[in-house]
């Protein structure tokens, strides 16, 4: 059990909610681009980080986990609902260092074994079934085995806490005080098919395959069945999107295309709204782009 931080009483559902999940529904594969900033290694250059991109699979948003009849984790009540996209990384994956490297004094590269991050991303989703484009704007957070620790926990922690859990709304009252985000991630985990779980414990990402692993527990191929297996889990991440913000690119005639522009401004009252007013979101209608 864990605090999370409390969500003001005016953040409702984002404007672009319904629709990109319903966009999503209709997806064989929910897959979409995710793209982050990593350190350049060239020298005497003026560009401190140069862009990495790579596909991914969407996970559901967060604290709202997608049923499963095969997973066999214990999970939380559905108390809390949110519009921050989730995946699942190894840690050992370059994307993770890269977060909390381009962050914001969130999380340093060092502190990117356990929960943190901040760096921001950019995910962008092509619904060819709806001909719609989805780009969503943000920061990162990763949530790790640490999120529960003893005591207050770490800086990580803390900021993974603070900065999603602003974005947590309550939905139901009866049962938020024992919500886990330990049991939230170990879900996450149990919603794998065990030959993904398995994933966890191959060897290192990008390593020679000349050099056999040191580790006799990492090979391909594996399935892992026990939700507690001690390395696929030292190994598995979620991480979380926090939307800043979203444009819809609606393709559908392309002689009459439109685009929609979400930008999150913050609970109503903290901040000039202008154009339609939905409470934490500005909504503009642009003119549109080509793909």
């Amino acid at each position: 059990m864990s605090t999370t931080a409390k969500t003001p009483a005016s953040v409702g559902v984002a404007p672009w909610r319904p629709l990109f999940l319903s966009h999503l529904a209709k997806m064989d594969s929910p897959e979409f681009v995710f793209s982050t900033l990593s350190p350049s290694d060239a020298k005497d250059t003026p560009t401190p980080y140069v862009p990495r991109s790579r596909y991914c699979i969407f996970r559901g948003m967060w604290a709202e986990l997608p049923e499963n009849k095969h997973n066999e984790a214990p999970q939380n009540e559905r108390v809390y609902e949110s519009d921050l996209p989730t995946l699942t990384t190894d840690v050992r994956m370059h994307k993770v260092p890269e977060i909390f490297a381009s962050s914001k004094g969130h999380g340093e590269e060092s502190q990117s074994q356990g929960s943190g991050g901040g760096g921001p991303v950019e995910a962008v989703f092509w619904v060819k079934e709806t001909m719609t484009q989805w780009r969503i704007r943000g920061d990162a957070y990763l949530v790790s085995t640490d999120i529960e620790g003893d005591g207050d926990g770490s800086s990580g922690t803390k900021t993974v806490k603070a900065k999603i859990g602003e974005r947590m709304r309550v939905v139901k009252e009866e049962g938020k005080e024992g919500w886990s985000w330990s049991k939230e991630l170990t879900a996450h985990f149990g919603n794998l098919s065990p030959g993904m779980r398995g994933s966890f414990k191959n060897p290192a990402p990008g390593t020679s395959v000349s050099i056999p692993p040191q580790d006799k527990s990492l090979a391909l191929g594996q399935k892992v069945t026990d939700l507690n297996d001690e390395v696929a889990r030292r190994n598995f991440r979620v991480v979380i999107i926090r939307p800043e913000v979203v444009e819809q690119l609606d393709l559908t005639d392309p002689e009459k295309a439109r685009r929609w522009l979400f930008t999150y401004v913050g609970p109503k009252g903290d901040a000039d709204h202008h154009g339609d007013d939905v409470g934490e979101w500005k909504v503009e209608e642009l003119w549109p782009e080509t793909m």
